[in-house]
């Protein structure tokens, strides 16, 4: 084969293999999912708590009132197994829609996970939301929800979502029993892809013998923190810890990485809610 003839053969295939490997699922290093289109599945769904309620107070992720309050402002669910992934799909967002029943009317209806559903169809079936009254409802043609309420289980399609609230940066809320050498929070808000896959806190330390302004290098690391619950991250150090803290999360769906720095500040108290400056959207 001559190299002209060669040259005609291996290009176009070389192409070939190029136009194949991006479109049988390739994903890119930061491919998320606002970005990504909108594909749908079948679940069943129920609800659970007042009709036009939230569900419950908090539920399994750790919220609190949180899930009533915007931007949630109640449109939230609790989810089966299959999905909540052991609580780090907590903050993950679908969009939720129901055709089948005379009452549905067929527009989408966003959602955040914020619980949990242990037992019943949540087990058994492959993919099970447990809506808040409020977004149950919602699936509805207006003045037709008291009738969605009452179908009992319900056939919908579900498909995950990039969260968007509106400009919200990440919030950190710092658990009630943290300390000094222990420290816990729960972690709100977090734009596109909602879900977590690794929560690390580096801490700010003055080294003793350098002037005010310097940090010892040896100190400039990050810690792993582990999930505790729901979206309750935690580190327990077993030292006392220096603050201002920064805390850097990876996104589960992603693995886009987001820094929000010196976020805890120093003289920090449980309880107390610290806004960051940043989000992934």
């Amino acid at each position: 084969m001559t190299h002209k003839l060669r040259r005609f053969v291996i290009f176009p295939l070389l192409a070939l293999c190029f136009f194949f490997k991006l479109s049988s699922g390739f994903r890119p290093r930061h491919f998320n999912l606002s970005t990504a289109g909108t594909h749908w599945s079948p679940a069943a769904a129920t609800w659970y708590g007042s009709p036009d309620g939230a569900g419950s107070d908090g539920g399994a992720c750790g919220y609190g009132n949180l899930v009533s309050q915007a931007p949630f402002s109640s449109f939230v669910t609790g989810i089966g197994p299959s999905l909540y992934n052991s609580g780090k799909e907590c903050g993950a967002c679908y969009k939720v829609k129901c055709t089948r029943h005379p009452a549905c009317s067929g527009k989408p209806v966003r959602v955040v996970i914020t619980d949990f559903c242990p037992g019943g169809p949540c087990l058994t079936d492959s993919a099970h939301f447990d809506l808040s009254g409020t977004a149950f409802g919602a699936m509805a043609i207006p003045g037709e929800e008291s009738k969605l309420r009452d179908a009992g289980v319900l056939q919908i399609r579900y498909a995950r979502v990039a969260c968007d609230y509106s400009g919200k940066t990440i919030a950190f809320h710092v658990d009630q029993g943290s300390n000094p050498s222990y420290f816990a929070v729960v972690i709100e808000f977090e734009e596109g892809d909602g879900d977590l896959a690794g929560v690390d806190l580096k801490q700010t330390i003055i080294s003793r013998r350098y002037t005010s302004s310097s940090i010892n290098e040896d100190d400039d690391q990050w810690w792993a923190m582990q999930q505790s619950w729901g979206a309750v991250w935690m580190l327990n150090a077993g030292v006392e810890l220096q603050p201002p803290f920064s805390i850097r999360l990876t996104s589960k769906y992603s693995g886009q990485r987001l820094v929000a720095r010196d976020v805890i500040p120093a003289g920090w108290q449980p309880g107390a809610t610290y806004r960051s400056r940043v989000n992934y959207l």
